[in-house]
């Protein structure tokens, strides 16, 4: 018997010792403390058996009832994060508190406190030591209560792990099983069939080879540890560490060879009062501590033939921040290959940009060339387009330059306006000719035909530029066509908008309106004199025009007159 318990102690000993050869930082915590216990429960056994007396017996048989209630512990939460399943700090404090507290009353034993045994003598079995005649105490009952719950409480969290969680492997699960269902029977079974042999002495060997299975492959399974422990090993990238303080923790050798200054640069010392590292390390350092943002750099080697990477990121210690993070790669290959590629890029939209141009250019000349049809069958004296677009030119320039002027135009909102009013009486191609070339006024019948021209308009526009890429222009085009003719008291028409529910490019285009057809000449009535036509604009200010446009249009008016005067 003796030699059993030796042998079983052996064995321990030794896969604990395989279990140190090839331990990796990786590895469970938990599967690791279980490695530091079991020998130890192996050797109570073998010393219990060499026990000349009852008292150091019970020594023994307290470490083997502490090994059984910790290791039991241990793997719930090797069950726990095998399976990914999240277990609150409190949660596991509130565990190893009621261990401890159970266990301690295994302590008791062998005094005249019976909480945990009543009785025990030692008695010889095939040369052995064994404690025989054990009565025991209700807190042994509840120790094995603890064992039974944490026995249920693993096979729960692995059958949860097994059929919840796709990223977790069955394989492992099984083996972890294995032990569990091992040890619950050796403890438990054996008491009842051969009370004179411990078994447990075996299953802790067979749990740490179980265990060493389940390490050597859980290892596999960690995709962060795998992909890290794969890219340190190649050794093409470089990692170098520093506190908040922005002193130097350390770094590996790739680090080195591509930032050379680090190998004369020693631990702890802060690069803040290195002036070698004040224009690349220690302004990196700073850029991302200020925006977790800026947190990729690029660097020449000495002799201008390599390109490096640098990542910077929090460095970890568990779920604590405590310092930053480089991470270094060559990045030559791809440098060189975006630079291709950008030169590619721009030559390509270089050339798209001429050819959408061109393709612009066509479909202005178009509208302009619709708008110029439309206008032929008004008995206008021709040019209306032509001469309203610079109108609306000058008045938006002007409106720039006035001091204090609410509206903020911007260069692309006026180039869009400009643009859009040649499109601003395309509805009048609907209207019949018998209206549109009458020399005299309309009749109210007529008027109100003629009247159509601004939604029709907008409609014919809409569908015009449905497919363009520029929608702000398409809005401003639309508006234009469809509100010009709007009033600021609300007199107007289509919609008999009032105020600022006139858009502002249908205001503008307005005025250029107006203006043009008094100062221009019609088969049915001569040009008008610039004051008169500056009379009657002023008069409609806050009735027919913006009011807020007066001071503009005022500035505006003498580079009108210049040039309508010019056109005459």
């Amino acid at each position: 018997m003796v030699i059993y318990y030796g042998l079983m102690f052996g064995l321990s000993v030794l896969l604990s010792a395989v279990y140190v050869f090839m331990w990796h930082k990786h590895f469970d915590v938990h599967i690791t403390l279980s490695f530091m216990l079991l020998p130890l429960g192996n050797l109570a056994y073998l010393l219990i058996a060499l026990s000349q007396s009852i008292e150091s017996a019970l020594v023994s048989v307290k470490i083997v009832y502490m090994v059984a209630a910790f290791a039991s512990l241990f793997i719930v939460f090797a069950a726990f994060n095998l399976c990914h399943i999240g277990l609150k700090r409190g949660v596991r404090f509130l565990f190893i508190v009621a261990t401890i507290l159970i266990f301690s009353s295994c302590l008791t034993i062998g005094t005249d406190i019976h909480l945990f045994y009543k009785a025990a003598e030692l008695s010889s079995y095939h040369g052995a030591s064994i404690v025989t005649g054990k009565e025991y105490g209700f807190m042994h009952t509840v120790y094995y209560v603890m064992l039974i719950v944490y026995f249920l409480l693993s096979i729960i969290v692995l059958i949860i792990g097994g059929t919840k969680k796709t990223e977790v492997s069955r394989r492992i699960l099984l083996m972890l099983v294995c032990p569990l269902t091992i040890s619950i029977l050796a403890f438990f079974v054996a008491r009842v069939s051969m009370p004179t042999i411990e078994f447990m002495p075996a299953a802790y060997v067979i749990d740490q080879f179980f265990y060493l299975l389940i390490s050597y492959n859980v290892a596999l399974y960690d995709i962060d540890d795998s992909g890290i422990d794969s890219i340190i090993a190649k050794g093409e990238t470089g990692f170098v560490s520093f506190d908040f303080n922005f002193r130097y923790l350390g770094s590996n050798e790739t680090a080195r060879e591509y930032l050379p200054m680090l190998k004369t640069l020693s631990v702890d010392r802060s690069v803040k009062n290195i002036p070698e590292l004040q224009s690349n390390v220690c302004k990196w350092l700073s850029a991302f501590k200020k925006s977790d943002e800026h947190n990729c750099f690029h660097f020449d080697s000495a002799d201008g033939e390599r390109t490096y990477q640098i990542d910077i990121n929090y460095l970890y210690d568990g779920r604590k921040r405590r310092g930053y993070q480089f991470v270094i790669s060559d990045d030559t290959t791809d440098v060189q290959y975006i630079m291709l590629l950008d030169k590619f890029n721009t030559s390509l939209e270089q050339e798209v940009q001429a050819k959408t141009e061109r393709i612009v250019q066509m479909h202005d000349k178009l509208i302009l060339s619709m708008a110029s049809m439309v206008e032929s069958r008004d008995n206008s004296t021709g040019g209306h387009i032509k001469r309203t677009s610079e109108g609306v030119r000058i008045l938006v320039e002007q409106m720039r330059k006035c001091e204090g002027h609410d509206h903020d135009l911007t260069d692309s909102f006026c180039a869009r306006v400009v643009k859009a009013a040649p499109m601003h009486d395309l509805g009048k191609i609907a209207v019949d000719d018998a209206i549109l070339r009458k020399p005299g006024r309309f009749t109210p019948e007529e008027y109100d035909e003629m009247k159509k021209h601004a939604a029709e308009g907008a409609r014919i526009v809409d569908e015009i530029l449905k497919d363009t890429d520029d929608k702000e222009f398409h809005k401003i085009a639309v508006n234009v066509a469809h509100y010009h003719h709007e009033r600021w008291d609300g007199s107007g028409y289509p919609e008999k908008l009032k105020g600022e529910e006139i858009p502002l490019e249908a205001r503008i285009m307005a005025i250029a309106d107006v203006y043009d057809a008094l100062v221009s000449k019609r088969v049915y009535k001569d040009s008008m004199p610039f004051d008169k036509a500056d009379e009657i604009i002023m008069e409609g200010m806050g009735s027919q025009f913006d009011p807020g446009l007066k001071e503009c249009y005022c500035a505006a008016r003498p580079k009108l007159e210049e040039y309508y005067g010019n056109i005459k």
